[in-house]
């Protein structure tokens, strides 16, 4: 590495980035310049994960996917902290200078992780992570009615009776009793007062 004519390691990075870069410019500018210009209502609209723009932006918005994003960012910041630990702890260099220093990292990780895991049970624990919570509760009326009056209601059997014979009269009946009833008037008429 002595020569000066040489690249280091960062100038072959910036000499990558420099021509992804240019790359980049170079494709929009013949994009810009190559493509057609027609403009209309679809194309003017905003593009949202594929689904048309409809109706109003203040949609009510389910509450558990801030649970679950918030649980994933939690360990997503797990993984950026163990992947140093691990390339660490895996130098025997540091562990060969002081036997105390693989002991130190190990205990230091169990401890980070453990804190993780218990989050983790509390919030499985409280049912954050069930999308779908079940609710198993009997509604309680303040009714005067004794449950027994219920039971005995529902142990009863009706007789059903048999509507296919019925069709013909109760079309007959109805026809001409539809003719006799006139709609009547309202009764009420309602009036607003002016505000003042």
């Amino acid at each position: 590495m002595d020569d000066p004519a040489q690249l280091s390691e960062y100038g072959k990075i910036l000499i990558i980035l420099l021509i992804g870069a240019l790359l980049v410019c170079a494709t929009i500018f013949l994009a810009r310049l190559i493509s057609p210009k027609k403009n209309n209502p679809i194309k003017s609209g905003t593009y949202e994960c594929g689904e048309d723009p409809i109706g109003s932006s203040w949609v009510q918005f389910n509450p558990r996917f801030y649970v679950i994003a918030l649980v994933f960012l939690l360990f997503d910041v797990e993984l950026i902290f163990i992947f140093p630990w691990a390339t660490v702890f895996g130098q025997s260099e540091y562990i060969a200078a002081d036997g105390r220093w693989g002991w130190f990292t190990m205990i230091e990780m169990a401890m980070f992780i453990g804190i993780l895991i218990l989050g983790l049970v509390f919030v499985w624990k409280k049912g954050d992570l069930e999308w779908v919570k079940p609710n198993v509760s009997l509604p309680k009326v303040p009714v005067a009615i004794p449950d027994s009056a219920y039971a005995s209601l529902n142990s009863r059997t009706y007789q059903v009776r048999d509507y296919a014979g019925l069709g013909d009269e109760t079309v007959a009946h109805k026809t001409t009793t539809d003719e006799q009833v006139s709609t009547p008037k309202p009764a009420f008429k309602p009036r607003f007062k002016k505000p003042e």
